[in-house]
Formats: C-alpha cells, structure tokens, sequence
C-alpha cells in the first residue's frame, strides 16, 4: 500500500491571525495619526490611506484566507509574504513602484488560484459571480494608492467597497442560510426560506450594475446608481427578515445575522449618501466597513477555526461577546457623523472597541491552531 499523503495546510490558518492582528493594531494607529496624537506614516496620513489599509489589507486578506483553501505551505508563506510587503511599502511610500507591484502580485496571485474554481466548478452563474467580483478587487487593489488623486481614490474606495458588498451579500448568506436551517431543525422546525436564489440574484445584479454606472459621469446614471445600490439593501433586508432571526437564540448565529443587517442598513445608507452630497461621508461608508464587513469577517473568522479546532462553532462563547464590540465601533462612527457631532472622542472609542474585539479574535485563532483537517463545510452544523 503506498503511504498516505499528507494533508495541504488551509490558508485560513495563516491568513486569518495574521489579518486579526493586522485590524487590531493598524485601525487605532491611523486614528492617532488623523488625529495629530502619534506622527503618521505617509501611507495613513489621510483618511483614504485609512480605508485604503481597511479594505484592501485587512478584509482582502481575509477573503484570501476564505477562498484560497488548501494550498501547499510555501505558496501560503509566499503570498503571505507579498501580502505583508504591500502593506509595509504602501505605509511607508504609497504610490511607488513597490507598492504598487507587490499589491498586484498579491492580489493576482489569489485570483490566479481562486478564479479556475469558481469558473470550471461552478454551473450557476450565481456562483460563477465569485470569479468577476475576486477579478474586480485584484483591479482595484492594483490602481488604489497610485497617486491618481483625491477625487479617484475615494471612488476607488467606493467601488471596493461595492464589490465587497457583493461578496459579503453572497457569501454571508451561503453561510448563514444552512446554518440557519440547521439549527430550525434541531428545534423541530422546517425554515423553508434558505439560500433564496431569487433573492441573491436580484442584489447581484443590482449592485453589479451600480459598480458599473456609479464611476460614469453623468448624473442620472450616478442617481440611478444610487437607486441600485438602495433596491439592493431593501432585498437583502428581506432577504434577512425572512431567516426568521426572532426565533434564533444560539449567539454564534446572531453574530452572523447582525452583520447581515448591517450589511442592509449599510447599502441603504450608502445610497442615500449617493443620492444625498449633504449626507455624511463618513456615516454612508463606515456602516458598511466597519459594521458589516469587520462584523462578517469576524463572525466567519471565529467560525471557520471553531470548527476545525472543535468541530463546533459555539465551542468558545465568550468570542461572541466580544464581536459586539463591533457594532459599538460601528455605532460610533455612524450616529455622531449623522448627527454632526464632534468626531475626535468618538473616533478614540470607535478605535478602542474595534482594536480589543480583534485582539481577542487573535487570541481564539491562537487557541485553535491545532487545527483538524476536516473542512468546516463538510461538518453538521449543530
């Protein structure tokens, strides 16, 4: 008998506590730097650095963990180390030809892994959507930070933003619909509203056709963008509402469905702020980046290890409480940017809050690093 081969490490192993990490320490230093309290690198010494560093090294690190699965170890350390050199070099000399280049090495890299998966795999065109979004972010990654201006940078960003948004509304519900029905059948009951392909394709298509019309000059195109993006968090609140979260009690579930409505919230405001130049900026963007997508990533973090590690994703409820501490960092940099309140003390809590809740992510990660080698999506979900 030949021997047995070893099992690939799961990239999530490494990229997850690295991004963690990354998120705790990254988010306060560029509060203290905007808010004159600590010198400021030049790649965070303006709030598009700050949502740069957000978007494209936080929360794409964590989508390469996700979808990359099993890879051979010295892949997963290569492009951790690309990863690791486009953050260092865009800190420390953003727009240079360093940074520029390890941020398209990286993100072309995962898409070269990741796009054949969901091309040759995939049969719906629902879940053939991953490779264009995944296609989309390693674009962006690769022109954000290039030094095009002011105006371009934060479009930039909000394009990202949209994709991000997109991913989140797919992936988050093929997340939460099983699971969902999982736990209705441990309790006796049948949830009929699972993946609701209807549903997901229709904020699909909206928020695609947004990403499209949103950077184009016209204004009525910009408006209709606008009307898009909030037809799609109207649906994807729908969408939410019909998961029944009234009748969930299991706290590693109502993580999960809190970052889902704020994914609605989120879009619902971002439109409006489209529609509306006078709404807050900040309030319209920081919804979506801080509430649902460092909610998402930190519910999928946490359950992703806990079910390797334990084959349970309630193994560890204390990590639970500590994800609120999201929403309260949501929070604080949504209602004082609405109502036109003073920023600097809410900006300090908001880091605070978003800073400890990552930490404490990191120290789970930790804990699971003995990680089995059972992938999660072939466990029940209890």
């Amino acid at each position: 008998m030949h021997p047995r081969q070893p099992r690939l490490p799961f990239a999530n192993a490494w990229f997850f506590p690295v991004a963690a990490l990354y998120a705790a320490f990254i988010l306060p230093i560029s509060v203290f730097a905007l808010l004159g309290l600590i010198p400021a690198p030049p790649g965070l010494s303006t709030p598009s650095g700050h949502a740069h560093e957000m978007l494209f090294g936080f929360a794409l690190a964590v989508v390469a963990g996700y979808l990359l699965g099993p890879q051979p170890l010295r892949l997963i350390l290569s492009l951790l180390g690309c990863w690791a050199l486009a953050r260092l070099s865009f800190l420390l000399c953003p727009g240079s030809w360093l940074a520029l280049a390890s941020a398209a090495t990286f993100a072309g890299a995962v898409a070269w892994k990741v796009l054949p998966r969901f091309f040759g795999a995939a049969k719906k065109w629902r879940n053939q959507s991953v490779a264009p979004l995944l296609a989309g972010l390693a674009m962006l990654s690769a022109m954000a930070g290039s030094g095009l201006g002011v105006a371009v940078e934060r479009l930039l960003l909000v394009e990202a933003l949209l994709l991000f948004a997109t991913l989140m509304a797919f992936m988050g519900g093929r997340i939460i619909a099983p699971a969902m029905a999982g736990y209705a059948q441990s309790e006796g009951r049948r949830l009929d509203a699972r993946v609701q392909p209807g549903l997901e394709g229709a904020v699909l298509i909206l928020l695609g056709l947004a990403f499209v019309l949103n950077p184009l000059p016209w204004p009525l195109l910009r408006q209709l963008a606008a009307a898009l993006v909030i037809s799609a968090g109207v649906l994807s609140a729908i969408r939410l509402l019909r998961w029944q979260p009234w009748r969930c009690a299991r706290a590693d579930l109502l993580i999960l469905l809190l970052g889902y409505a704020w994914l609605a919230f989120g879009l619902l405001l971002l439109g409006l702020g489209l529609l509306l130049p006078a709404l807050s900026l900040s309030a319209t963007l920081h919804a979506l980046s801080v509430g649902a997508l460092g909610s998402l990533t930190f519910a999928v973090m946490a359950r992703t290890r806990l079910l390797y590690r334990f084959r349970d994703p309630a193994a560890r409820p204390w990590i639970q409480a500590m994800a609120l501490l999201i929403s309260l960092a949501a929070l604080a940099r949504v209602v004082p940017a609405l109502l036109a309140l003073p920023q600097p003390g809410w900006l300090l809590i908001a880091a605070g809050c978003w800073s400890l809740a990552f930490l404490s992510l990191a120290l789970l990660l930790w804990q699971c690093r003995a990680a089995h080698v059972d992938s999660p999506r072939a466990q029940p979900d209890r």
